[in-house]
C-alpha cells in the first residue's frame, strides 16, 4: 500500500529532483511543446497549470512566485503577456499530454507535454504537405515483382 507516498520522487534527491522540474518548466513555456518521459510529464503536469493560474493573477506578487519556479526573465515574461492572456477563459487544464512511443536506448515511454490551444508553426503547418510524398500502391499496378509478374504474363500469353 502506498498511504502517505504521493509526488513524483523519480529516482532523485529533493534539490535535483526541483531543479529538473524547473528546467522542464522553462522549456515547456519557453517551446511550449517538451518530449519529455511519461513519469516526468505527469509529475511536472500540475506544477505548468499551477503556473499559469499565477500568471493569470497579473500582480506583482504572483510575478515573483513564478519567477521562484521559472527562472527565466524572458520566459515569465512571456508566460503574463500572451499565455495567461489565452486561458482567460480556462478553469485548469491548460497542458496535454500524447503518447509518442518509447525510447530507442531504454525503452521508456515518451509523451509530448505540450499547451493546449497553442498556436501551430509553420514547420507544422507544412509537415503534411510533402512534395516528395508518394502514395502507396494498390497491389497489382504497376512496379508488381518477381513470379507474380511472371505469372500475370504468362496467364495472359495463354488466353
Amino acid at each position: 500500500m502506498r498511504h502517505r507516498k504521493d509526488g513524483f520522487k523519480l529516482g532523485r534527491r529533493t534539490a535535483h529532483r526541483w531543479a529538473l522540474f524547473r528546467n522542464l518548466l522553462t522549456d515547456l513555456f519557453r517551446h511550449e511543446r517538451i518530449t519529455t518521459t511519461e513519469a516526468k510529464a505527469k509529475a511536472i503536469r500540475g506544477l505548468a497549470d499551477q503556473m499559469i493560474t499565477l500568471a493569470k493573477r497579473e500582480n506583482l506578487h504572483a510575478r515573483r512566485q513564478v519567477l521562484a519556479m521559472v527562472p527565466d526573465a524572458d520566459v515569465v515574461r512571456k508566460m503574463f503577456d500572451t499565455v495567461a492572456a489565452r486561458y482567460a477563459d480556462r478553469n485548469g487544464g491548460y497542458t496535454r499530454i500524447i503518447h509518442a512511443g518509447v525510447r530507442p536506448g531504454d525503452g521508456a515511454p515518451t509523451v509530448l507535454l505540450e499547451l493546449v490551444d497553442r498556436p501551430e508553426t509553420r514547420a507544422e503547418k507544412d509537415k503534411g504537405k510533402g512534395k516528395g510524398e508518394k502514395k502507396k500502391r494498390e497491389r497489382g499496378e504497376a512496379g508488381a515483382g518477381g513470379k507474380r509478374k511472371k505469372r500475370e504474363k504468362a496467364a495472359a500469353g495463354a488466353g
